[in-house]
């Protein structure tokens, strides 16, 4: 028996997982190496997920191959239960092995018992890997394999379970296809094979659900594959019968819990903030330099008390408190060597004693610090994206082996930088549909000439992207602005708008993003703006609708309408002049009652083919929607886009009930509006009473001083006005008295002459 086999053998016996409680477990690879002497160098990497002992992880065999050496690393845990009762653990550790094979692939397997107790009644386990060893002809290397993993534990409302995405990058930029293992599809469960995203067909019992997924990346185009024998394979993309280039087992468990009240993300389950890293991110980190990933989490009617991570070995992570159910984490982590062009993934969940928030999971690629800290900035547009590359801050780099993703769009160089113009529907540029954002991505990558035997050119592969949010989602506890939108559609090419805050009316000074949640009082008058930009020469915008909410979700059934169906729903709303493309307005400022203290606007938009009588932009206010119907396949024009801008933080005033100025408290004025048009049951009320209703001042029922001063202002003028009345009246009297006298004394003289 050959050595190897022996110390196969004996790690085996050594490492056999008899641990109770096994959780599940992933494998990454580091990019395989092809040895001079016809050997390949394959390291990989273990994550064990478990109740306790995580330390104590089982031993891959080596299959396919003869495994001449097989030298396995000190296994760490990275993370565990921080509330004493050792509910859960991971752990990771990464082994060596030298294969010597004629055949074109290689695989591993390990095995173990015991699952932890599940629903199914499964025991035992099995973890796969096989990766095909040919060189590929688009990177003239070996293939990568497809990177996730999971943290340990995961917890999720029975009534609360809508779907979860799983973490499945491809370092190749191949198509990752996920799907259940063989016999192993668990009741009422199902996977989409594309996203790879775990959804149910059904209702789910209550306990702990085991899955095991197979991870399969298959290229995107047309490659040719050359095998240590000199052989060569050629692969078709469109080839559907063609086997995967690499396969990786995915093993976790989840814990479906009680059903619970509310299942709105930051109530009870802590919702990820803005600033997070989204979900499939790819970061960059440099060999022995600090890389640190900061995440933050809200529940307002719960209590966060950990962040769950699934990282790698040296990981470290800071936990820090917040007021209104806060909580942020920073992960610290210092690549070695060792993890030069490592693709690692982390996962992490907010954790609180009822649940968790949902799991997100991002790639940190190691790069030498020497090329990643070449200075390099790009400028998004909504139509496309600008990279300019320093070039004395990345010496060696010959700029004539570089190209874009699609090679016939060229870079531009002068004496400094390395420049990169790409419209987002061109040179390769891919649009990818990340949920709540539309990222545009593009690489720039070296490339050695087919002649070349040897090359000293150091490789590059600098990835370029320009993110874009659907909907802004800002929330009060961030100074984050972001304004701009870009969508695609088919006869309208790229398109993008921008939304602002304005200083005043005349709409040329924004509010500067530092100044994010934008303060307001109530019956200021508020300026905002949204303009956009086409390819096309000559189109028109159109707003069809405007509404206030709480918060920025634009369907919160507490709602108030500004503009609907085109039609002006607010009386201090207005709309002033601007061209074809600009959108400027004023309203004046307000909250919705109760402790909302916060609002936000969300528009929808289209954009019209000008000339056409039957657009939606022609029509204008539409008081009955319907009659639009009809129309609209005889205009050119796009869909509605929302677009959201905010928040206006209300700010209150420290003013009693009563205000000795004769001026109404602050606190007292909700909206100027006495009645809110509106179909939504009480999306705005006032907080002031009624005209007529009862006086609520400060003395317990008693009219408030401006109504007291008025009345005394009232009584004066009658007085003053009675007065007045009284002495004209005394001179009318007296005058006609006198007038009277004076008539009756001429007559007595009168008649004394003529007796």
């Amino acid at each position: 028996m050959e050595a190897g086999v022996f110390l196969l053998l004996l790690f085996a016996l050594l490492g056999i997982s008899t641990t109770l409680d096994f959780y599940g477990d992933s494998i990454s690879f580091m990019p395989p190496n092809k040895k001079r002497d016809g050997t390949f160098k394959v390291t990989f990497y273990q994550r064990q997920n478990g109740k306790s002992n995580c330390e104590d992880q089982s031993s891959y065999t080596c299959e396919g191959g003869t495994c001449t050496s097989f030298v396995k690393s000190s296994v760490l845990q990275t993370d565990g239960d921080v509330t004493g009762q050792d509910r859960w653990c991971q752990s990771e550790g990464h082994t060596t092995a030298t294969v010597v094979t004629n055949k074109t692939s290689f695989s591993l397997k390990d095995s173990g018992c015991c699952w932890v107790s599940n629903v199914d009644g499964k025991t035992n386990w099995t973890a796969h890997a096989e990766l095909d060893l040919g060189s590929r002809s688009d990177s003239y290397a070996l293939n990568g394999c497809p990177i996730t993993t999971t943290v340990s534990s995961l917890r999720v409302p029975q009534n609360c379970f809508t779907k979860f995405a799983l973490l499945a990058h491809d370092p190749d930029g191949d198509h990752v296809k996920c799907s259940f293992a063989t016999n192993t599809n668990p009741a009422n469960f199902t996977m989409d094979e594309t996203t790879c995203t775990l959804t149910t067909t059904g209702p789910v019992d209550v306990g702990v659900h085991v899955f095991e997924l197979m991870l399969e990346d298959f290229s995107k185009k047309n490659i040719t594959l050359t095998y240590a024998d000199g052989t060569q394979l050629f692969r078709e993309a469109s080839d559907v019968t063609l086997p995967p280039l690499c396969k990786v087992k995915l093993q976790f468990s989840m814990e479906i819990l009680p059903p619970i009240p509310n299942c709105e993300p930051g109530h009870v389950l802590p919702m990820f903030l803005s600033g997070t890293p989204i979900h499939g991110d790819v970061l960059f980190a440099n060999v022995g330099q600090n890389f640190q990933l900061h995440a933050r989490a809200q529940a307002q009617h719960a209590s966060i008390n950990d962040f769950q991570v699934s990282g790698p070995q040296n990981m470290t992570k800071v936990l820090k408190d917040d007021q209104h159910g806060k909580a942020e984490v920073t992960l610290s982590w210092t690549p070695q060597l060792s993890d030069l062009y490592r693709f690692v993934p982390v996962c992490y969940t907010a954790e609180t004693n009822e649940s968790q928030s949902d799991m997100r999971c991002v790639v940190v690629m190691v790069t030498q610090a020497a090329l990643n800290q070449g200075k390099a900035s790009v400028a998004c547009s909504p139509n496309k994206m600008v990279v300019a590359l320093e070039k004395a801050s990345m010496p060696g780099i010959d700029e004539n082996y570089l190209k874009l993703r699609d090679p016939s769009c060229s870079l531009t160089f002068n004496g400094t930088y390395i420049i990169g113009s790409m419209s987002f529907s061109a040179c390769g540029t891919r649009l990818e549909d990340q949920g709540d954002f539309l990222v545009f991505t593009n690489e720039i990558n070296s490339f050695d000439l087919p002649t070349d035997v040897i090359t000293r050119r150091r490789k590059v592969k600098i990835d370029i992207y320009c993110q874009f949010p659907k909907t802004i989602s800002i929330s009060s506890y961030f100074n984050i602005h972001k304004s701009d939108y870009i969508f695609t559609e088919s006869s309208f090419g790229s398109f993008g708008y921008t939304f602002e805050i304005f200083t005043d009316s005349n709409f040329t000074s924004k509010v500067a993003p530092s100044a994010y949640p934008v303060e307001v009082k109530l019956l200021d008058m508020i300026y905002m703006g949204i303009q956009a930009e086409s390819d096309l020469p000559n189109v028109n915008m159109f707003v069809e609708s405007c509404k206030a909410t709480p918060d920025d979700n634009p369907d919160n059934a507490l709602s108030y309408d500004l503009i609907k169906n085109g039609c002006l729903k607010d009386e201090t709303f207005k709309v002033y002049t601007s061209g074809q493309t600009s959108f400027n307005f004023e309203v004046q400022a307000f909250k919705f009652s109760g402790t909302n203290d916060q609002v936000y606007i969300t528009c929808s938009v289209i954009l019209c083919e000008p000339g056409s009588a039957f657009s939606r932009c022609a029509q204008g206010c539409l008081a009955d929607s319907s009659r639009r119907k009809r129309k609209r396949s005889l205009s050119k024009e796009t869909v509605g886009h929302s677009v959201t801008q905010g928040p206006l933080q209300f700010v209150r005033q420290a003013v009693p009930n009563a205000a000795v100025d004769g001026r109404p408290s602050m606190n007292d004025v909700v909206m100027k509006n006495s009645v809110v048009e509106k179909s939504d049951s009480h999306a705005a009320v006032m907080d002031s009473p009624p005209v007529g209703s009862p006086d609520t001042g400060s003395s317990g029922g008693g009219r408030g001083v401006k109504e007291i001063l008025s009345t005394n202002v009232s009584t004066a003028l009658f007085a003053s006005a009675f007065l007045v009345l009284l002495l004209l009246m005394a001179v009318v009297v007296r005058y006609f008295t006198r007038k009277r006298k004076a008539e009756d004394h001429k007559s007595l003289l009168d008649s004394d002459r003529e007796n």
